[in-house]
């Protein structure tokens, strides 16, 4: 991820920030120590009492708003939150029952994206998970029950993981360091994307106009509806950017947003820190200064998450989870690829073991926890407290502990494991 200081941006920022787990790159073998050993042996299950006080080294994300979202775009490697997904692929995008929600039929919406390169894996130099998912709560509940389905059976999701990794030399991008001076740029033009959405691949074109493009007929209606109609009949108007009419390069949400879907969670730049810092004396203040959500907001999301739970189990697995999270109540994202590594679980009950976690589809390897979202997200999203907002307890990502690479680019489906405050709700 770019750091920005004032309007420039000074190289070396890439090289302190590729000391973390997820982060923008610069490292040639010097911080080998600070790696993790990326392989997880599955020996431990993840429904373990794992509420001991041995922290493990987590990189925790803050988001913020971007200050410059140029920085943005896919070829200076973000990790973001809304707005539309940066592919690092820009042209082999997941297929297109990959990004439906297998309940409801509707393309999923972006959640967020974590560029997490491994140094000691040479087709991995450049490497980003996507999360997606529906933000239908109806699906989500539903979700709940189709994700303790194990092999041969195939669960139906609502929340998709896609990793996508690059070798240095690749067709999509130089092999030096971003500049940050205006000089950047990708290596060739991206997909054509959703007039809509801007998401996903616009396999559909309008048969008036010929300009637009949609991932769906869901949002050929919606496009057509808002406006589209007029303007597609009218060769001087056009509702499509031009920029995404050619590519997935050289425009940010906002410019979407101006003409297509305003349903998009609002962008925000996901910046890195060391947990350990929050861990020393005064860290508290710091951080109370630095977040925008206050230890009063967040024990009043809370509060209201822990009177839903039943049981002296998930009562103290959340007051554990709670302690450590107040340390740096803004915190959206934990980040360990640590093989060892679990989630900070809060609740006892709906935690997978490891029979659960399907194996990678591609190579057959054990899948290993990477990163976990918490619920904060949603306050930065403006999401609403009602009864059929989207709101989760955490969304556990797991990938292949190998991180196979296959064919050059395209992107792989890795697994998410989501817990809910109330695990026992279950729509059929």
């Amino acid at each position: 991820m770019p750091v920005e200081t004032g309007t420039d941006v000074k190289g070396d920022a890439m090289e302190e920030l590729r000391n973390f787990h997820i982060s923008s790159l610069e490292d040639e073998g010097d911080e080998q120590d600070e790696e993790v050993d990326g392989v997880n042996n599955g020996d431990d299950d993840d429904d373990d009492n794992d509420d001991d006080d041995e922290h493990e080294s987590v990189t925790l994300g803050f988001v913020e708003k971007p200050k410059n979202p140029r920085f943005l775009l896919r070829h200076f490697f973000p990790s973001k939150a809304g707005g539309l997904p940066a592919w690092l692929d820009p042209i082999n995008l997941p297929a297109k029952g990959s990004s439906l929600c297998d309940f409801c039929g509707q393309p999923l919406q972006f959640l967020l994206q974590v560029y997490a390169p491994i140094s000691e894996n040479e087709s991995a130099f450049h490497r980003t998970l996507f999360v997606f998912m529906c933000p239908s709560m109806t699906c989500l509940l539903r979700d709940q029950h189709e994700q303790w389905k194990r092999p041969p059976e195939k669960a139906s999701r609502s929340v998709k993981v896609f990793r996508c990794q690059l070798p240095r030399s690749n067709p999509f991008y130089s092999n030096e360091h971003p500049r940050y001076d205006g000089t950047d740029k990708p290596s060739g033009a991206g997909a054509q994307l959703c007039s809509w959405c801007g998401t996903w691949k616009g396999d559909k074109v309008c048969s008036s106009c010929r300009g637009a493009r949609y991932c769906s007929e869901e949002h050929q209606v919606m496009h057509w509806r808002s406006g589209h109609k007029t303007n597609c009949q009218h060769p001087g108007i056009s509702s499509v950017p031009s920029s995404i009419n050619h590519s997935t390069d050289g425009f940010s949400s906002a410019d979407v947003h101006k003409v297509a879907s305003k349903t998009s969670w609002p962008e925000h730049e996901i910046i890195n820190e060391d947990e350990a810092d929050y861990d020393t004396e005064g860290s508290k203040d710091y951080e109370n200064a630095k977040s925008l959500v206050t230890g009063n907001r967040v024990d009043e999301t809370f509060s209201s998450l822990l009177n839903s739970f039943e049981g002296d189990g998930d009562r103290k697995s959340w007051a554990t989870f709670q302690e450590r999270i107040c340390k740096a109540p803004g915190q959206v994202l934990r980040y360990n690829r640590d093989a060892k590594a679990k989630p900070l679980w809060p609740m006892a009950s709906g935690r997978p073991c490891k029979a659960d976690i399907s194996k990678c589809s591609h190579c057959g390897a054990n899948r290993g926890f990477e990163l976990q979202i918490l619920p904060q997200l949603l306050y930065y999203f403006e999401v609403k407290n009602d009864p059929d907002s989207i709101d989760w307890a955490t969304i556990a990502v797991y990938t292949c502990a190998a991180s196979c690479h296959g064919s050059l680019g395209g992107y792989k489906e890795e697994f998410a494991w989501v817990q809910l405050s109330s695990p026992s709700v279950i729509v059929p």
